[in-house]
């Protein structure tokens, strides 16, 4: 099977702030968490989507997880512990960091991928900026997340370009950048992508693609309640 050219192998950024990810009271703003799921990367992941971006693609797929107005107030450790919780029940093999923009929200995104390695698990991110605007940030929290992701998907999502190849990701535009050894491409990233419903009670919890039936099943819900 062909691979994608643009495997992207690099160096680690260097990680100065470890003072940055200690405390245990960090508060971040949670659109939504999944403690199990296989649509949103490799394997059976924690995922976990931040409230709020500054990024406004048009046709994004979690529009109500843009305003920074929303979600819910969690602080790490809560996070965390949810993690573990998960880990008992389920052989998780990563967590999955989206949104929203969960760059937008550094310290707390730093703070759970390093919880995450801690643990033993991959973390992969989604962010709407590139590796390279990233990286050009001057804000260390940003580069204590890098410091702590193994995969990367970058770059905005582009409505006109679908991506028809690669499982995961919404454009062809956007990027795979493998930031440790710890991952690689293999065939799971080439299959079809999957679409996940959970229901409690009068909820519906909704995640994976294709996004264009996530938004149907979002709006049924609103006019359902």
């Amino acid at each position: 099977m062909d691979r994608p050219k643009e495997l992207h192998q690099l160096e680690r950024p260097e990680c100065r702030t470890e003072s940055l990810l200690t405390s245990t009271e960090i508060v971040a703003q949670i659109a939504q968490i999944v403690p199990c799921t296989e649509a949103e990367g490799p394997g059976r992941r924690f995922a976990v989507w931040f409230q709020g971006c500054p990024l406004r693609c048009p046709g994004c797929c979690n529009p109500d997880f843009l305003p920074f107005a929303g979600g819910k107030p969690m602080t790490v450790t809560e996070i965390l512990e949810l993690l573990d919780s998960s880990r008992q029940q389920h052989q998780l093999e990563g967590i999955t960091l989206l949104g929203g923009e969960p760059t937008a929200q550094p310290l707390a995104a730093a703070a759970i991928a390093r919880g995450a390695w801690e643990r033993g698990l991959t973390v992969l991110l989604f962010s709407g900026f590139t590796l390279e605007q990233l990286r050009e940030k001057q804000d260390p929290a940003i580069h204590n997340l890098l410091a702590h992701t193994d995969i990367l998907v970058d770059g905005p999502y582009d409505r006109d370009q679908p991506e028809t190849q690669r499982r995961w990701i919404g454009s062809a535009n956007q990027r795979v950048h493998f930031l440790t050894s710890r991952c690689a491409w293999d065939e799971r990233w080439f299959q079809k992508n999957t679409l996940e419903i959970r229901v409690r009670g009068r909820e519906i919890i909704v995640n994976g693609y294709p996004a264009a039936s996530t938004r149907i099943i979002r709006r049924w819900q609103k006019n359902r309640n």
